[in-house]
């Protein structure tokens, strides 16, 4: 039997585990099982063709609320071409409501409910040698079709297709004919139980054996299901026993990835860091055994970190971690509302306390549209999280998810939302859509010059320009559309010019700073991050320093001071165009970030072959000013 198990990824880069994890549980099965990745960008008729020349006779997909459309309609298109193919679905945007489902589309004969890897081995069984029935099989919602079950009669014009809803026998019935009489075909969706969890993870398949295919993509690792916590937006939430993978068998499996030199382990536990000792052993495990590549991410609880834990993320490797924490909101009510009881000021301390080591990579969430939340207590949320200055800040929007409990209370909240996933909050009593929609300009700034780090220097400036940091991007989106400027693609020197043009505008509003000093941070910041072949026009001429630079760097080929590594193997030409150095007349150090200091005469040299691993900034080495007049 061809068996083919389908994905939909919301990008080329993901991999989607679940279907891995079903292939590792198919057992003897698993020699006829194929699987096929796509994404939601390519093209319909890409994906139709793909499955179709595979010719699967037990067709399954994993769906979520990115891939729904994709996967419903070439589900359909492939029934249509392929009317004996039993087609399955699994995954959380259709196990909930799984009846449902199958009513409303009917290329599908079946869905996996709950945990699938013990459901997909007993399907199999079933389909593929006969054994059971699937009235016995739990896990599974699935269409019962008992064909000629009566006849019909009505007026129908010749070759015309029609359907009539009713009921035989307690059976949701479908009747379909095309002419005067046709034959009824009654039909039944079951719904089963879900079958009982696995009671350990240590059963679950170890799925990268061969990391080939994982090819400059990421790995998703999962050591734990469940969650310990009801926050009422969440899925996760409706199963609070938290089973875990036996900490030797994690390791050895740690090890593998370690030795393999993968980029990066994304860890899909729901809470990372639920159990202290659990966290301790396996955070040590991965300083110690650190190979300077690899990186691995976890969501964590921040307000749940422990002395210990604090202390020992300040030893690891810069880059080693990346945290990634749901703040949500700093609104009281809105906190309760949702079950999330951690007190903002405890995550603030322990994110400060992280970010004061710069070695660990913090991505920090924010909600908007949750109950109780109106604009204004939104943009006190964003300020409040905005000024912890994590190396990412994600503006995200509420989605009422089935069988959450927020989709529960959405008639008592006055949630309206849209009825497609990704079921995104549209209005609430608290917030109107026009606010919300403001809110979506602010989230496209923020990706492009916050949390893209190409200008972290200029933005933390620019700040100094504006009441509160909001404002700073609210303007910044009223330009855009003053400018006429979106929804169109532009190359970064694009964006720089466009983030000079606005700048230039508020200095002229409130004579606060020169124009140059924002050119030399927009300067800074293209050289942080490239080492640009041509300069900015309006960067300024340092033709005038060019005589003092070639100095430099034949002294360094000499005497190397500043270079001393790649001097001994580089000419000093070759150094020349490997780094940089520029000469800045109106910036200083201020401790992360560069500040306004009029005559300050600074030179920087920009060195490409060590970054910053948190901001991916090139090194930068200031140079003495009596050193640089001395190459003259």
């Amino acid at each position: 039997m061809r068996i083919l198990l389908t994905a939909i990824n919301a990008k080329y880069i993901h991999s989607n585990l679940a279907v891995y994890s079903l292939k590792g549980s198919a057992g003897k099965y698993e020699p006829m099982t194929e699987l096929a990745e796509y994404t939601i960008n390519h093209q319909m008729e890409e994906i139709f063709a793909g499955i179709y020349r595979k010719k699967p006779e037990l067709l399954l997909f994993s769906c979520y609320i990115w891939n729904r459309r994709e996967v419903v309609e070439t589900a359909e298109s492939i029934k249509k071409v392929l009317p004996d193919v039993k087609i399955w679905a699994g995954g959380p945007e259709v196990s909930y409501d799984a009846k449902r489902f199958l009513k409303e589309n009917p290329a599908f004969d079946g869905v996996m409910i709950g945990e699938g890897e013990r459901t997909f081995y007993r399907l199999l069984e079933y389909y593929v040698d006969g054994i059971g029935t699937l009235e016995e099989l739990s896990g599974v919602a699935f269409r019962e079709r008992a064909h000629s079950a009566g006849l019909i009669a009505g007026f129908i014009s010749e070759q015309a297709e029609t359907s009539v809803a009713g009921k035989s026998g307690g059976c949701e019935v479908t009747a379909g004919c095309d002419a005067q009489i046709g034959r009824v075909s009654a039909e039944e969706i079951r719904l089963l139980p879900p079958a009982e969890p696995m009671k350990t993870l240590d059963e679950l398949p170890f799925v990268y054996g061969d990391l080939q295919k994982f090819e400059n993509r990421i790995i998703y690792y999962e050591t734990s299901r469940g969650c310990p916590f009801s926050c009422s937006y969440c899925l996760s939430s409706v199963d609070k026993r938290v089973r875990y993978r036996s900490l030797d068998l994690v390791k050895k499996e740690l090890q593998y990835f370690l030795d393999k030199r993968v980029k990066q382990v994304k860890f899909v536990d729901r809470t990372f860091n639920c159990s202290h000792a659990r966290t301790l052993e396996l955070w040590r495990f991965l300083r110690d055994h650190d190979n300077g590549v690899t990186n691995f991410h976890c969501e964590i609880s921040a307000d749940l970190l422990n002395e210990e834990e604090l202390e020992l993320l300040g030893t690891l490797r810069p880059g080693l971690l990346q945290l990634e924490i749901g703040v949500q909101t700093v609104n009281r009510d809105a906190l309760a509302a949702i079950h999330r009881t951690a007190p903002f000021e405890k995550i603030a301390e322990h994110v400060n306390r992280v970010q004061g080591s710069h070695n660990v990579h913090q991505h920090l969430d924010l909600i908007a549209g949750l109950p109780y939340e109106d604009f204004e207590s939104f943009r006190h949320s964003f300020d409040t999280v905005y000024a912890l200055y994590p190396q990412e800040l994600q503006l995200g929007f509420l989605k009422v998810l089935k069988g959450s409990e927020m989709y529960l209370r959405a008639q008592e909240y006055g949630i309206v939302y849209r009825s497609t996933p990704p079921y995104e909050v549209l209005q609430t009593r608290w917030i109107t859509c026009g606010e919300l929609l403001r809110l979506k300009e602010i989230e496209e700034m923020l990706e492009i010059y916050y949390n893209s780090l190409q200008y972290r220097n200029t933005m933390h400036a620019a700040e100094a320009l504006f009441a509160r940091p909001i404002e700073l991007y609210e303007a910044l989106a009223d330009y855009y559309k003053e400018e006429s400027l979106g929804g169109k693609s532009y190359s970064r020197m694009q964006r720089i010019e466009i983030l000079r043009g606005f700048l230039h505008r508020e200095v002229k509003k409130q004579n606060v700073f020169p124009e140059k000093y924002f050119d030399e941070l927009l300067t800074l910041d293209l050289y942080l991050r490239e080492n640009a072949k041509s300069r900015p026009a309006w960067s300024g001429d340092q033709e005038p320093e060019k005589e003092m630079a070639i100095g430099f760097y034949q002294r360094e080929e000499e005497a190397p001071h500043y270079l001393k590594p790649m001097a001994q193997t580089h000419s000093w030409k070759q150094l020349l165009r490997m780094t940089h150095l520029e000469h800045f007349h109106t910036l200083a150090r201020e401790g992360e970030f560069f500040g306004y200091a009029p005559q300050a005469q600074l030179y920087l040299l920009f060195s490409y072959e060590e970054r910053d691993p948190l901001t991916g900034d090139a090194e930068i080495v200031e140079i003495l000013r009596d050193h640089m007049a001395e190459c003259l």
